[in-house]
């Protein structure tokens, strides 16, 4: 197949910006166990205003919410805290909302998500890693790509959250490797959640719901390797080269993915939600992994 055909079928399979219906994600929603292996998630959050507007991706947040077993805290590894030279965790008790972002409304400026922090399992987690160093931190809050998503899907900020940065220095693999050791967290009742984009290049976005060739094909190809089990063509992506470069100029949406990956247990099933594609350059696609 040549490369025009296989963008071609590649948007007729994804259904182009059309996306899953809402009753079919609901099917998807009751097969979810009620028991202490938490479900897991990767989250496009895209645009911040989805934290207020009323679209399909809030609403869909918002039935996911309704419907995710109750975790005993949210882990959350974002796009939007990134370090250099090492690996930190939130552990205070009182994150504030980080508005991390400019030239938006006032009204999201205005959004605040006073969720407690969790510096027990904060502790926890920094216990569970032996293979690099983590670092508690008590500077950090939850920015965007955590409490946009979350204000919609849990609007009445009970459950403590905390979040894991991404060393920026570091490359994809140590990324994935780090997440493995996070496993024991889900059967704590710990929802690990990655919160950025499948494709996001920022630099190309256009007004326009059509999104580009690559967009649609490096969308697919990842797809393809995550329905294969093939994890390791998703953590080498950047083996697509040029394709790879122009889905993510920068690395910090992309690498969220690898942490949610990481944790998937073979017992595992994946599904995926707002499979659909915004600015011509950012794929929507986020994934539910929940336990056969």
């Amino acid at each position: 197949m040549n490369r025009r055909s296989f963008i071609q079928k590649s948007a007729l399979a994804l259904g182009g910006t059309a996306m899953i219906s809402l009753a079919a994600f609901r099917k998807q929603l009751l097969g979810l166990p009620n028991s202490d292996t938490m479900p897991l998630l990767f989250v496009g959050h895209g645009n911040p205003m989805n934290a207020i507007l009323d679209n399909d991706y809030s609403r869909t947040w918002r039935e996911l919410g309704r419907n995710l077993p109750a975790p005993k805290a949210i882990l959350s590894i974002s796009a939007h805290w990134l370090t250099r030279g090492g690996t930190k965790v939130t552990s205070t008790s009182t994150p504030e909302t980080i508005h991390d972002f400019g030239g938006f409304p006032q009204q999201l400026f205005d959004q605040q998500y006073p969720a407690p922090g969790a510096p027990d399992f904060a502790r926890q987690t920094i216990e569970l890693v032996q293979k690099t160093h983590i670092e508690a931190d008590q500077s950090w809050g939850l920015d965007h790509g955590t409490w946009s998503v979350l204000l919609p899907m849990l609007p009445e900020a009970t459950i403590p959250v905390y979040q894991l940065s991404i060393d920026y220095s570091k490359p994809p693999r140590y990324h994935f490797e780090l997440a493995r050791e996070l496993k024991k967290l889900r059967e704590k009742g710990v929802l690990i959640m990655g919160s950025g984009n499948l494709v996001h290049n920022l630099r190309l976005m256009a007004n326009t719901d059509q999104p580009y060739d690559w967009t649609v094909e490096f969308d697919a190809k990842m797809t393809a390797a995550i329905d294969e089990r093939d994890f390791d063509r998703v953590v080498d992506f950047q083996n697509l080269g040029q394709l790879a470069t122009l889905a993510h100029p920068t690395y910090d949406h992309f690498l969220p993915l690898l942490y949610t990956l990481g944790v998937v247990d073979e017992k595992d099933e994946i599904a995926y939600f707002n499979d659909s594609f915004d600015l011509g350059s950012v794929s929507m696609r986020s994934l539910l992994v929940k336990r056969a």
